[in-house]
């Protein structure tokens, strides 16, 4: 497929979407002094509803800077990239909310997802941009496995902590947005 820019996710780009075992979302405050935040995302998390909707399955983490950001101003981006095969980058912009533990929203989504222990939010976008860049500099990597760190620390700590946990680390972003939370 040659690079482009779409109003949507045509079948060939969500084809290499689903093949990817990681990716990255990009977020950023309305403050200009404000931190621009770039997280890497695996295990399995991210999901295609249609050719104008995604959603990704939000682990407990140390910060909680993209729900902060999207509940500032909603912009987000997430971006693939091959590292085997034929190379490509595939950007997609959007409009973003966070759908809460507590949420009807996450009630409908949760099932789409595989367990996970510490599961917090599922982040959900509306796309108005879809882009393919050539991916000529992105290097060829083998793609061993995901880490389990993150899911063996989360079911060790357990989910009364894990509440406690966001309360205390993920309630507010690193400039002092406040992110929603379930109120759990």
């Amino acid at each position: 497929m040659a690079n482009g820019v779409y109003d949507s996710i045509p079948p060939a780009i969500a084809e290499i979407v689903a093949k990817q075992p990681m990716f990255f979302v990009a977020t950023c405050p309305l403050s200009p002094e404000g931190h621009l935040n770039l997280s890497p995302k695996g295990s399995d998390s991210f999901r295609m509803l249609s050719a104008n909707r995604v959603a990704y399955l939000d682990i407990t983490g140390s910060g909680n800077e993209t729900a902060a950001h999207l509940a500032e101003n909603g912009r987000i981006t997430f971006m693939f990239c091959t590292f085997e095969g034929e190379p490509a980058i595939i950007r997609l912009y959007g409009r973003g909310h966070v759908a809460t533990r507590d949420s009807e929203e996450f009630a409908e989504l949760r099932p789409l997802f595989p367990e996970h222990p510490g599961v917090r939010q599922i982040i959900v976008a509306d796309l108005t941009r879809v882009q393919q860049s050539c991916g000529f500099g992105v290097p060829l990597l083998d793609f061993v496995g995901q880490r389990d760190r993150m899911r063996r620390w989360a079911a060790g700590v357990g989910e009364e902590r894990l509440i406690e946990y966001r309360q205390r680390k993920n309630a507010r972003s690193i400039d002092g947005l406040p992110a929603p939370l379930a109120t759990e």
